[in-house]
């Protein structure tokens, strides 16, 4: 099973490319963030012409979450089913083949002490209380999706430099420890634990071309699944050409 997650920064921006990657890749499951459309503008007929099938929860101009399968998605969530009133569309979930897929959005942050960071914090916290409530570490379960987060040294090319920053501050990157350790591990850590492998890059500065990147895009797993990982690797290529997104797709093949 190859499940992919990809932040393709705007639907409408990126329709072709998403057409491409799916001929590309031929993913079993895909995880799209920033969709930046409502559900009714989502291209759900060139989807189903490539060969799936895609459940939404769009929001305008911003934020945005979808999955895209070639066989029905089963026991489809939307949100984070809690008390709290938030209108940002930032998750999705469902069954597929026996596995519970997120694909999530983890909030920006904006700058450290503002009330988008505190945003930031509170989303991660209800994250990990969702799980808690509605899911087991012991089922097969994919936490997918742009995190915004940058996990260690390893992950950042000038871990100085963005330790003063919402993607990479001490803080951040405990509030994510404590997510993981309701059960979940980093699929890419299984199987790589080289340095320099990233998954965003800054459209300034020319971050690309200098391989000054973060990786703050995850497909992270629970116990039943830490023994399927074949291999995830990074899909740099996407990141090229005209009108790329930020961030470029993350490829995890499980073993059936």
């Amino acid at each position: 099973m190859r499940i992919v997650t990809w932040n393709l920064n705007s639907i409408r921006a990126r329709h072709d490319r998403l057409i491409a990657i799916l001929g590309r890749h031929k993913p079993d499951v895909l995880c799209l963030q920033e969709l930046k459309v409502e559900d009714e503008h989502f291209p759900f007929e060139a989807v189903r012409e490539a060969g799936y099938r895609a459940e939404t929860f769009g929001q305008r101009t911003y934020n945005g979450v979808a999955i895209l399968t070639r066989e029905p998605l089963e026991d489809v969530k939307r949100g984070m089913g809690d008390d709290v009133d938030d209108p940002q569309a930032r998750l999705i979930s469902g069954v597929f083949r026996g596995v519970r897929v997120i694909s999530a959005y983890f909030p920006n942050g904006g700058e450290l002490g503002s009330a988008k960071y505190a945003y930031k914090l509170a989303w991660i916290k209800r994250l990990r209380a969702m799980l808690e409530r509605d899911f087991s570490p012991a089922m097969p379960l994919v936490l997918a999706g742009d995190f915004n987060v940058a996990p260690d040294e390893r992950d950042t090319k000038n871990p100085d430099l963005w330790r003063a920053t919402v993607l990479f501050s001490d803080e951040v990157r405990a509030a994510l420890g404590e997510l993981r350790s309701w059960g979940l591990s980093d699929s890419l850590r299984l199987v790589n634990d080289a340095p320099g492998l990233y998954s965003w890059w800054d459209y300034r500065m020319l971050g690309f071309p200098k391989n000054d990147g973060l990786r703050i895009d995850h497909l992270d797993v629970t116990e039943p699944l830490r023994a399927r990982v074949r291999d995830v690797r990074i899909d740099r290529e996407e990141r090229k050409g005209k009108q790329p997104s930020d961030h470029a797709p993350v490829l995890l093949d499980l073993a059936d």
